[in-house]
């Protein structure tokens, strides 16, 4: 052969298989070699013996007709009425307005209420056929329990004084009458417990007009989940519980957003024009 032949070919080829052998014994393949196979279910010298694990036992099957044991459950607490159903209830039970703000400046449902300085119900002229629709109080409004006297509430007059309106000529609320800590967003739990105080008062008052501020008193007011953007420059009908005719209701940009926002002003003041021409429409006094 070849390889015989070459001793330098024969001293490489042995230099491979040494080479690889080498590979194995330090892989773990020490045992290669041995002529018989190991029983490995045997402990080796120096472990512990394997042990089994036990054999699996079948569940015990009561016979047909058999009694079965009770089992024990935990008590279950009984169920207080949700703070949001609550609401509801003290809400519909106010039958004036005056009724309205002593219920909620009583109702315990919104965590709210005891970090606040002051509730904020309204402001303006409750039979003025207006009612506009914030989303909550700030810093201003909870040390005075008005609303809308802050940076954004001054501007807000400035707009509607443009088209010849003045809180004499108008109600205004908030969807919030209590200022969240730090001026943070109102969760939705909180928007929900607060609404039905909300909507009673609409239909306590019984505006023939509404102007939503913000994206948070329009969704709150005509429900789903379109931002203010798509919602403005036209009007809405709103359902409220009590009334039997929906009311229309304009969303608006809110007053904070605009001073944000200056380059809004634009739209702000196209729904401000929509909303004189249908005040005029109506034929009222505002």
């Amino acid at each position: 052969m070849a390889v015989a032949q070459n001793p330098l070919a024969a001293h490489c080829l042995g230099m491979d298989v040494l080479a690889s052998l080498r590979l194995q014994i330090a892989w773990g393949a020490d045992e290669a070699l041995d002529e018989l196979p190991h029983d490995r279910t045997r402990a080796a010298p120096g472990r512990a013996p394997r042990i089994a694990p036990p054999p699996e036992v079948a569940p015990e099957v009561q016979p047909p007709g058999s009694p079965v044991a009770p089992v024990a459950r935990p008590a279950i607490p009984q169920v207080q009425p949700a703070p949001v159903r609550r609401a509801q209830d003290v809400a519909a039970a106010a039958m004036t307005v005056a009724e309205l703000r002593a219920a909620l400046a009583a109702f315990d449902g919104c965590a709210l209420a005891a970090t606040a300085t002051n509730l904020v119900f309204a402001d303006g002229n409750p039979d003025s056929g207006l009612m506009l629709v914030g989303e909550g109080p700030g810093e201003e409004e909870d040390r005075t329990g008005i609303p809308f006297v802050g940076r954004s509430g001054q501007f807000l007059d400035r707009m509607l004084a443009s088209i010849g309106l003045d809180r004499s000529r108008y109600l205004i609320t908030n969807l919030i009458p209590w200022r969240p800590p730090g001026n943070r967003n109102p969760t939705d739990a909180e928007v929900t417990v607060c609404l039905p105080f909300l909507l009673r008062h609409i239909a306590l008052v019984r505006p023939r007009r509404l102007v939503l501020l913000g994206a948070l008193a329009a969704r709150g007011v005509l429900g789903g989940s379109a931002g203010i953007t798509r919602l403005r420059g036209r009007w809405h009908s709103a359902a409220i519980p009590g009334l039997n005719l929906p009311v229309p209701a304009l969303p608006m940009l809110h007053p904070a957003y605009l001073l944000r926002n200056p380059g809004a002003k634009r739209e702000a003041w196209a729904d401000l024009r929509l909303l004189r021409r249908s005040l005029d429409a109506d034929m009222t006094d505002l």
